[in-house]
């Protein structure tokens, strides 16, 4: 099954703050319109990005998914055309494996970069990323993989079972 959740208030504790209001109050993504593609992430808190800077913003959210399937994670359009700001990574991977992973139970976080020349300033649920599903392909011969992921953002590079 497809579908984003909230991660558990005890990891919001860790990587946000203790704040069950907040952690009650702020949303899953959605889509935006009925032919929309992305799903839009919302801000949990108002936040302001200065010209040069990178803020990592945690989003709160996890997702499980298919195994044939991967989130992209993206700018929003206009956030790049408008305001020159980019994700440092420039597209996020999400693969189902790393949904509850041992290290973060899978929360995915964002980080912005503000190439331009003014503040970049996003309220409490306004859109600043989007996720897009889709599918993807293996090679017929691919050899069986036993590894499996032992952590969360990186952990694909850690020593496992090969």
């Amino acid at each position: 099954m497809r579908k984003f959740e909230k991660i558990s208030f005890e990891q919001f504790k860790k990587d946000i703050k203790d704040d069950l209001e907040l952690y009650n109050s702020y949303k899953l993504p959605s889509r935006s319109t009925k032919d929309s593609a992305g799903y839009d992430f919302l801000a949990i808190e108002d936040f302001v990005l200065k010209p040069g800077e990178i803020i990592k913003i945690p989003t709160g959210i996890k997702v499980t998914m298919g195994n044939n399937e991967v989130l992209l994670l993206l700018v929003r359009s206009s956030m790049g055309f408008k305001y020159n700001v980019r994700m440092c990574n420039q597209v996020g991977v999400i693969e189902s494996d790393y949904y509850n992973n041992p290290s973060n139970e899978g929360h995915m976080w964002i980080a912005l970069q503000n190439e331009g020349n003014k503040d970049f300033i996003v309220k409490v649920n306004e859109g600043y990323a989007q996720g897009i599903f889709t599918t993807f392909l293996v090679v017929d011969d691919e050899k069986l993989i036993n590894k499996e992921r032992v952590g969360g953002i990186g952990s694909t590079n850690q020593k496992g079972d090969d």
